[in-house]
């Protein structure tokens, strides 16, 4: 199974392979993942570990993909420039991330 373009972790590098490959240590969730991954998958880290986002309230499809849905549609406004005018709408959503999640 592949992951989304979205990065998910942090994961613990258990052993770095060859030149351009690391063993990760994955979460239980994951365990369907083939946990080596080439240095152009993986993105440096540097959190602490209660800024973690952790994945028990994340879903994920048969394919393994993130699922990112909708829960509440917020306030709208709209951007007027020049000759048009763009809607905004601020959405929640299940993933928890950004400022109170929305």
């Amino acid at each position: 199974g592949k992951l989304n373009s979205r990065y998910v972790g942090p994961f613990k590098v258990l052993e770095k392979i060859g030149k351009v490959s690391y063993k990760l240590e994955l979460s239980e969730e994951l365990s369907r993942i083939h946990h080596t991954f080439y240095v152009s998958n993986l993105k440096k880290c540097h959190v602490d570990e209660p800024l973690a986002v952790p994945l028990d309230g994340l879903y994920f499809d048969d394919k393994l993909h993130f699922v990112e849905e909708p829960v509440e549609i917020g306030n709208h406004e709209v951007k007027r420039l020049k000759r048009s005018r763009i809607p905004l709408v601020k959405v929640q959503w299940n993933s928890k991330r950004g400022p109170e999640f929305m």
